[in-house]
């Protein structure tokens, strides 16, 4: 999906409407930037994204509306606003570059930014040039969120809090349900946001609220993080501060065998700890 905008002077008075103003001068004292700058979107015919998502967030209005006029949900952006204004642009653009790169690309499923680039018609040189000048692509942003009903929040700011209008109706449904989403990497988790998940693939007696998708290597498991109580199967341990997947054997005297991708011990139960029991294993098998 491309996103293609109304003409610049729709989209502005769309950005005014939402903030209730009736100049353009009231405008980017709402956005926060020079008067001018509205003038030169007028002349280019082109509104950057950086100010749409900054209304979005700042105002609640639906993202699609302000991009092309067509209104996708009624619902805001966010129930519980938080930060605003100067504060909130300057936490945007404090996550420009890879960290809102790598948002992105896991929205999407991609492993490459060859395969953004495929997607959207963006060559490699001007993916890594974000990446070098640590650069916030706005544009590429909302078109992230209006492709994949991912939150606008979490790929603008990282706030793995945040859910999208989307995501919360999918939820909603009786079969389908929102679980976290990990990455595991050097033994420490590393929150990627939410995915959705049919919930007949988790077994009866799973706790659904703490059940969280990990990814790792060649794998993904979901993982019942309130199961603190070792008994035999797959268990996500920490051992020293590490945490990896291990398949777990109970034996006599409080003593566990504990067998890894490429070791096996055996330890006492007190010696490991217990985050969570793997109720369904997932293999990349190409």
């Amino acid at each position: 999906m491309v996103i293609e905008k109304a003409g610049s002077s729709q989209v502005i008075e769309r950005l005014m409407s939402s903030y209730g103003v009736m100049s353009q001068k009231s405008l980017a004292e709402s956005l926060e930037i020079p008067a001018n700058n509205i003038s030169g979107w007028v002349q280019r015919d082109s509104v950057p994204g950086n100010a749409i998502i900054k209304c979005a967030l700042d105002t609640g209005t639906d993202l699609e509306w302000l991009v092309t006029g067509k209104l996708a949900n009624a619902s805001s952006l966010n129930d519980e606003p938080g930060k605003k204004g100067k504060v909130l642009l300057d936490e945007i653009l404090a996550s420009g570059g890879k960290a809102v790169l790598r948002r992105i690309l896991d929205s999407y499923g991609f492993h490459t930014q060859k395969e953004l680039g495929d997607l959207l018609g963006i060559s490699s040189g001007t993916i890594s040039t974000w990446v070098r000048r640590d650069y916030f692509p706005g544009d590429v942003v909302i078109t992230c969120a209006l492709d994949t009903g991912v939150s606008l929040e979490w790929l603008a700011t990282g706030n793995t809090k945040a859910m999208s209008a989307i995501a919360q109706s999918i939820a909603n449904q009786s079969t389908i349900i929102n679980v976290e989403k990990k990455l595991l990497i050097a033994g420490k988790l590393e929150a990627q946001g939410y995915c959705a998940i049919d919930d007949s693939f988790l077994p009866d007696g799973v706790d659904r609220e703490h059940t969280c998708l990990i990814r790792g290597g060649r794998k993904s498991w979901l993982v019942d993080l309130s199961a603190k109580e070792i008994s035999n199967g797959s268990w996500l341990l920490d051992i020293d501060g590490i945490m990896d997947v291990y398949s777990v054997s109970r034996m006599p005297g409080n003593q566990l065998r504990v067998t890894g991708y490429d070791t096996e011990f055996d330890c006492a139960v007190n010696q490991v700890i217990a985050k969570g029991v793997v109720v369904l294993t997932i293999s990349q098998t190409i």
